[in-house]
């Protein structure tokens, strides 16, 4: 890599970092507000989740009792909590994307730290890129 190219990696890298502190808190803030609220296609079940797709809270409605499938009911509490945390999960990720650079966007949602370092690395000249 050549000294513009270095310089201008340096540029891409320092203004992704303005862009990353300006707006850390608003960022921040956002990610603690993600909650996802999923009802099943019956009707029957409600669950709301976190920003990391935790179950937040399980609501049944009064009509589940006529029809006790303790199966059936499994399946749909299980559907829907997959389809909150899905839900709540595409919500952090669009409010990641302007920060985090494409490259590295899956590593971080994956939490995948070695795959961020990769990624860094060969973003970096080396002994054998030189």
């Amino acid at each position: 890599m050549d000294v513009q190219a270095l310089r201008a990696r340096a540029d891409e890298l320092m203004a992704q970092f303005e862009r990353m502190r300006s707006g850390v808190g608003d960022l921040q803030q956002g990610l603690k507000a993600v909650e996802a609220t999923v009802t099943s296609d019956d009707g029957l079940v409600t669950v709301t989740v976190g920003p990391r797709g935790q179950v937040t809270k399980v609501e049944f409605d009064p009509r589940i009792y006529r029809r006790p499938n303790s199966k059936e009911l499994s399946a749909t509490v299980t559907e829907t909590i997959r389809r909150a945390t899905e839900k709540a999960m595409a919500d952090v990720e669009r409010l990641l994307r302007p920060f985090v650079p494409d490259s590295q966007f899956q590593a971080y949602m994956d939490h995948d730290l070695d795959g961020i370092f990769r990624q860094l690395d060969s973003d970096l000249p080396g002994e054998d890129k030189r």
